[in-house]
């Protein structure tokens, strides 16, 4: 459960972060309660993903994929492309990430 619960605090976090542009300085309503909305269903799902899940793997695992995710949410909604670098970059994230769960005897699962 503890892992779900992290997935949906990592899209949560993802709708919030994204939503910070549109919000344009916190001056537009809509972007703005998605942001402050995301980030306290992120930060509540992922205190409860740290009753099992140690504090290093939870957040490795929350900040590399939301990094990985907004990276593409940018793209579609605001054509914000990555170079090459930036890419190789995001692939090594996402391979740290996925090297922490599937080896780690530290993941509390």
């Amino acid at each position: 459960m503890a892992y779900l619960y992290l997935f949906i605090a990592i899209i949560a976090e993802v709708i919030a972060t994204s939503s910070i542009k549109a919000s344009a300085g916190f001056s537009k309503l809509v972007p703005s309660l998605l942001v402050i909305v995301g980030y306290a269903i992120s930060f509540t799902l992922l205190s409860l993903v740290l009753k099992t899940v140690p504090v290093g793997i939870a957040y490795a695992s929350w900040c590399g994929l939301g990094i990985f995710f907004v990276a593409i949410v940018s793209y579609f909604l605001y054509g914000q492309k990555l170079d090459a670098v930036a890419i190789c970059g995001i692939v090594m994230i996402i391979a740290g990430v996925l090297i922490i769960n599937l080896f780690s005897k530290t993941t509390g699962s």
